[in-house]
């Protein structure tokens, strides 16, 4: 489970640009198609964050689609999977998105 690993490292990131305050709320973005589950980073989190400056903070997850452009024709398009083809049926095209994993933000509370 590579995503307590990954867990960790996002409290750690957080921990460290927070410069000891007290963390209030994390805001990721992960991509459908990053390879990520959602899931088990929520589940891990609170007992990753315990005895850190993000100890009680919420996590919210807002989960991106895949877009990409055909390389072929042109046309940008939703990729459920990496390995969607484009409408002309096409195979080759470049990913817009959907492949990020991101903190967006991170909430501070009052000194």
């Amino acid at each position: 489970m590579h995503e307590l690993g990954i867990t960790r490292n996002i409290v750690a990131i957080v921990s460290d640009a927070a410069k000891g305050r007290r963390v209030s709320r994390v805001t990721l973005e992960v991509g459908k198609l990053a390879g990520v589950m959602t899931g088990a980073i929520a589940f891990c989190f609170d007992v990753v964050a315990a005895g850190t400056p993000l100890e009680g903070a919420s996590l919210e997850i807002r989960e991106v689609e895949g877009r990409a452009r055909c390389r072929s024709c042109g046309t940008e398009f939703t990729t459920p999977t990496l390995y969607t083809p484009c409408g002309c049926g096409a195979r080759d095209a470049i990913r817009l998105q959907g492949e990020e994993l991101k903190i967006t933000t991170m909430e501070l509370e009052a000194a």
